[in-house]
């Protein structure tokens, strides 16, 4: 699930996430073959830029979780993504993913995506999420007072989650 704490896009914040794309793309393989038989689809549209979390302060946190290698999942409420009118996310998928100020910090790809009951999210996923603790509790706790706010309804072990796993691409620990 895509949060929007990110700043107004402007054309400055245009060219930067184009900028970033150029680099991106190619340093992560995405345009591999690009040079013979042209970039195809993947490799020419700019994928969906957002920030995690639902603060600038938290976008800047998440992202520094996902470029240290310890945030490699997330994780969302199924009906928030019919709140916001947005696709599930699908194995493959790549996001740009941004700061707190909007600027891009980091490319990922879609790994894998499960629908579970809030009941079933599991203690390997809730570490990969990598914030706080890293616990199950500590997870149910922070999602489960989030999609009260956020969703305004009861929140119980049958409601659907939608789990997303995925790989950094770029920068690489290599990169930076």
């Amino acid at each position: 699930m895509t949060d929007d704490t990110a700043a107004p896009l402007t054309d400055d914040s245009a060219d930067a996430l184009l900028a970033f794309w150029e680099v991106a793309r190619v340093r992560a393989g995405v345009v591999r073959v690009g040079v013979v038989t042209g970039p195809g689809v993947s490799g020419s549209m700019t994928p969906p830029a957002w920030s995690f979390g639902d603060t600038p302060e938290v976008a800047d946190a998440l992202l520094a979780l996902v470029l240290e290698g310890t945030k490699t999942a997330t994780s969302a409420a199924l009906p928030e993504y019919a709140a916001a009118d947005e696709p599930l996310p699908v194995k493959g998928d790549l996001s740009i993913v941004l700061d707190g100020a909007g600027r891009p910090g980091a490319l990922i790809r879609t790994t894998a995506v499960a629908r579970v009951p809030l009941g079933e999210v599991g203690e390997e996923h809730a570490a990969a999420e990598g914030e706080g603790d890293r616990t199950l509790a500590t997870w149910r706790t922070e999602h489960e007072a989030l999609w009260r706010a956020t969703l305004g309804e009861d929140v119980g072990p049958d409601l659907a989650v939608v789990t997303e796993r995925f790989e950094l691409l770029y920068p690489r620990a290599s990169d930076r």
